[in-house]
C-alpha cells in the first residue's frame, strides 16, 4: 500500500491551490475548475471543491471544517521560508520553533483554516530520520 495523495474539499479552489503554489512552488495541475493537483515530492496534494462530495457520498466532506489533521511539508530552510512568506500570506500560528523532536516548525493555517506545518529536522536524530 502507498499513499498516493490528500485531498482537501473547498469552497473556492483557485484561492486554495494559489495559497499552496505559494507556500510549496509547486505549480498545479489543472482537471477542471473544480479539481487540482499539485506533486511535491512522491506525494500528491489534491484540492476539490464541494461539488465534487456528491461524487463520493453527499455530506460526506465539509470545507473548512477541519480541527484534527496537519498538512506537513519537508523543507530546506524553515526559517528562510518564513522570511520569504511574512507579508505574502496569513494565518501564521508560530514563528519557527524547535520542537521536542528535533524538527524545527513554523505552523501556518490556509484559507480555509486547516493547519499546515512546514519542517526542517534540525538535530542528528531528526536529520538522520529524513536522511540529511
Amino acid at each position: 500500500m502507498n499513499l498516493v495523495s490528500i485531498r482537501l474539499i473547498t469552497e473556492d479552489v483557485a484561492r486554495l491551490v494559489g495559497f499552496y503554489e505559494r507556500v510549496t512552488g509547486a505549480t498545479a495541475s489543472w482537471g477542471n475548475e473544480n479539481f487540482a493537483e499539485l506533486a511535491i515530492g512522491p506525494a500528491t496534494l489534491a484540492i476539490a471543491s464541494t461539488r465534487t462530495v456528491p461524487l463520493f457520498a453527499p455530506g460526506a466532506a465539509e470545507a473548512g471544517a477541519n480541527r484534527s489533521a496537519i498538512v506537513e511539508f519537508l523543507v530546506e530552510d524553515v526559517d528562510g521560508l518564513y522570511a520569504e512568506l511574512s507579508g505574502q500570506v496569513e494565518g501564521f500560528v508560530n514563528a519557527p520553533t524547535t520542537m521536542p523532536w528535533g524538527n524545527r516548525s513554523l505552523i501556518l493555517r490556509d484559507p480555509d483554516g486547516n493547519l499546515v506545518n512546514l519542517f526542517t529536522p534540525v538535530t542528528p536524530a531528526a536529520r538522520a530520520k529524513f536522511g540529511r
